[in-house]
């Protein structure tokens, strides 16, 4: 209250505003999600280069195909090693009747059949393949000990275009059937077997 002149006078006091109950928020804005990134498409220079290098190795590794054919696993083994690490792929055949079924199935590129074999011996297998159009043109070279004339005749009438004789040179096998069947694509067939029946070794 104050006194002026014409009487006393009430002041009124100033009201407080009501402080907010409401606490400040402690929350931490959220970013949102980056979306995730999608994988970039190879570029065709580049899927180009992959494919020429992919063709390239397939060409030193897997050009040609083996099937080797004897009931001796070490001799199996031995040339296993050899043409594997010439680049080769190589499958194997313990018995005639499994090579039948193996050459049917897979057409590989060339044969090493031994002729002293379990089931059915290589003249056998031979005669089977050569009495089928979709297995005659398959080359065959033949593996083994024996060494006769007659034994090469048999092989050329059974129309084998290689002929070598045990004990091998493995190391030097996979390069001489690679030239054996460099001499198949270039239409060689016959002079192949004329030099069988002469005596002349892929190997020589």
């Amino acid at each position: 209250m104050a006194w002026t002149e014409g009487g006393p006078t009430v002041l009124a006091a100033p009201r407080s505003r009501p402080s907010s109950s409401r606490p400040p928020s402690s929350r931490v804005p959220v970013r949102p999600a980056r979306p995730e990134a999608r994988p970039r498409r190879p570029e065709p220079r580049h899927a180009e280069d992959a494919a020429r290098r992919s063709a390239g190795v397939q060409a030193r590794t897997g050009s040609r195909r083996v099937l080797i054919v004897d009931d001796e696993a070490p001799i199996r083994l031995i040339c296993r090693i050899n043409f594997g690490a010439s680049g080769w792929a190589c499958d194997e055949a313990e018995n005639g009747d499994q090579a039948i079924e193996r050459i049917r199935q897979e057409r590989p590129d060339v044969v090493l059949l031994d002729v002293m074999m379990p089931l059915a011996d290589g003249w056998t297998v031979a005669e089977r393949l050569s009495l089928d159009p979709a297995t005659r043109e398959v080359p065959i070279v033949f593996l083994t000990a024996r060494a006769e004339q007659r034994d090469r005749e048999r092989a050329h009438a059974l129309g084998a275009v290689g002929y070598v004789t045990k004990p091998l040179d493995p190391v030097a096998l996979p390069a001489a059937i690679g030239r054996v069947l460099e001499r198949l694509d270039r239409g060689e067939r016959e002079q192949l077997r004329q030099e069988l029946l002469e005596g002349a070794s892929p190997t020589g």
